[in-house]
């Protein structure tokens, strides 16, 4: 599976609710060495319950951003949230992600925990 398969996505609940989109992935370098990095580890998807734009890289908290951008797109992410790896308990297959007539959503476990998604 692509990393980029998974964004854009509905995230809902075992229930069926919707909690929102999915707009970006987490990843960390703590793997086995491949060449002169570590091999990267998927460590969440990013959730944001009121867009399905990405953060444009706005969401790291040490970089001055102007305001002008910084402002709305903090507001347009109220709430936005990082699910950890092991919360999710499924994701759609390949062909539920071609077929525009099927619900394709990431499925995240009861109980799933709301993480802060900055970097």
């Amino acid at each position: 599976m692509i990393v980029s398969d998974l964004l854009d996505l509905r995230a809902e609940t075992t229930d069926g609710e919707t909690v929102g989109w999915t707009v970006d992935a987490r990843l960390v370098l703590d793997g086995p060495l491949d060449g002169p990095l570590a091999r990267p580890r998927l460590v969440g998807l990013v959730v944001s319950p009121h867009t399905r734009t990405s953060f444009l890289g706005f969401e790291r908290a040490q970089v001055p951003a102007p305001w002008l951008i910084a402002r709305p797109l903090r507001r347009l992410h109220r709430g936005t949230f990082l699910v950890r790896w092991e919360d999710i308990a499924r994701l759609p297959l390949p062909a539920e992600r071609r077929d525009p007539d099927r619900r394709s959503a990431v499925v995240l476990r009861a109980g799933y925990g709301r993480h802060d998604p900055r970097l």
